[in-house]
């Protein structure tokens, strides 16, 4: 634990890093953590998954002003579901201290619950561009006195459309702030931004290549858009992912994948931007504490969503870019854990699966469904063989298959019902280690 300490994180937070199982820094960490403690400007390149929250989080710990009923940290994010996770974060370290409170504000939440938190005085805000102008619109947020500011997953806000209020937001702080900005990557736009608000930023990258991280086992899958539906389901039965992310093109295509999912006996749900916020976080809570195993999703989810056990990433739908690529499979393999991501792709799709090998530098392992039964068959007892044998990739050892049931009017029973979430989640950690032991069980009707 001498990292930290030495990084200039003092002891109480390094034992609440050591109480969530954090023991050393990661290489952005290293880089960031010093300069954020000086008071300098960062430009931060860097994917998710290295551990870049907590590279702003807890320099900023270090140096808020306890008991100062004002915001002093703003943190901008361009998701809901991040912002969420970032405070969730933030909250853990600062159970045990005194004088530090922190506050999300996002769109689709009760902004009066949000108003009478602002008025006991929050040191740290998390919020997305919508939500935040608002606040500034009705002075119910003032911003003129923060010192730190946080511009999280920048592309992202970029390609989502809110640079403009991004910039409305900035204009609000004062000059003398210290901006921390993070980003997958760096569009022109991005640079421009930085150059214009940011004081002689020392700029970091974790990795030349933003590629996938090594801990994830890559597969691509040859199908037709009309077989993808069975594909799926003979690979999820074949892998018997722990918890899995199923990422569709449109919201239609989430929704209708879903209800086949679901009147075929599995434990799923659904995550686009057409849910309530409730919902959506409703949602997200069952994944997260596992009552769910499959969560199919836009790529509303693939950059806020950081849920610990996530086995496999199959994407139903080709991404349409390489970053986007990159940010899915990235829900996988977190934090030093394996796990496999999967790409159904068809004859029209090779184009952009060749452009994503090509601007990573990889080679994804190709497998062809087959267009028949029995071509199908084979190749799944092929992929069986391959998880048994590929234990270290995060695969599951495949127990034998049964065939479907189905009774004498041909309509399929339920399967083996599965134990209650709430068990399941008592030994989470546990179970990813051994996942061929409760895979088995995560099928049923509901």
């Amino acid at each position: 634990m001498s990292d930290f300490l030495s990084l200039g994180i003092s002891e109480p937070l390094v034992e609440k890093l050591r109480g969530h199982g954090i023991a050393k820094p990661t290489p952005i960490q290293k880089q960031a953590i010093p300069l954020v403690m000086d008071d300098i400007d960062i430009i931060a390149q860097a994917q998710t998954g290295t551990g870049k929250t907590f590279a702003f989080i807890l320099p900023i710990l270090e140096k808020i002003n306890p008991g100062a009923e004002y915001v002093q940290a703003l943190i901008v994010t361009p998701t809901r579901e991040l912002a969420l996770q970032i405070t969730e974060e933030i909250e853990k370290l600062i159970s045990d201290l005194t004088g530090i409170d922190v506050l999300a504000v996002y769109g689709g939440q009760d902004v009066d619950k949000q108003l009478k938190k602002l008025k006991r005085g929050m040191q740290i805000v998390v919020g997305t561009p919508g939500r935040l102008l608002d606040h500034i619109r009705r002075e119910t947020i003032r911003l003129s006195e923060i010192d730190y500011l946080v511009l999280d997953e920048a592309d992202q806000m970029l390609h989502i459309g809110f640079l403009n209020e991004v910039e409305d937001i900035i204009r609000e702080t004062p000059a003398s702030r210290q901006t921390m900005l993070f980003s997958a990557t760096m569009p022109p736009e991005i640079r421009t931004l930085a150059k214009k608000h940011m004081r002689e930023p020392e700029y970091i990258q974790v990795e030349k290549t933003q590629g996938p991280a090594e801990t994830v086992k890559q597969i691509a899958i040859h199908t037709t858009d009309r077989g993808k539906q069975g594909t799926l389901i003979q690979l999820v039965e074949t892998y018997r992912p722990f918890l899995a992310v199923i990422f569709c093109r449109t919201k239609r295509r989430v929704s209708k994948l879903f209800d086949v999912l679901k009147a075929n006996g599995f434990s799923c749900d659904e995550l686009h931007g057409d849910l309530s916020q409730a919902k959506r976080e409703r949602v997200m809570k069952r994944f997260r504490d596992a009552e769910v195993q499959l969560l199919v999703a836009t790529d509303v989810a693939a950059r806020g969503l950081d849920v610990e056990g996530v086995t496999h990433v199959f994407n139903y739908d080709i991404p349409q870019d390489t970053e986007s690529y990159v940010h899915r499979i990235g829900r996988t393999g977190r934090a030093g854990m394996t796990g496999l991501a999967i790409t159904f792709y068809t004859s029209t799709d090779r184009p952009m699966l060749e452009t994503i090998e090509a601007e990573l530098n990889i080679t994804i392992a190709k497998q062809n469904m087959g267009n028949t039964k029995e071509g199908s068959e084979s190749k799944i007892n092929d992929n069986r063989e391959h998880s048994t044998q590929k234990d270290k990739h995060g695969i599951r050892k495949a127990k034998p298959s049964t065939p479907r049931n189905r009774n004498e009017s041909g309509r399929r029973e339920n399967r083996t019902g599965r134990s209650g979430g709430s068990e399941r989640r008592s030994n989470t950690i546990k179970s990813r280690s051994n996942s061929s032991n409760s895979g088995a069980g995560r099928k049923g009707k509901k």
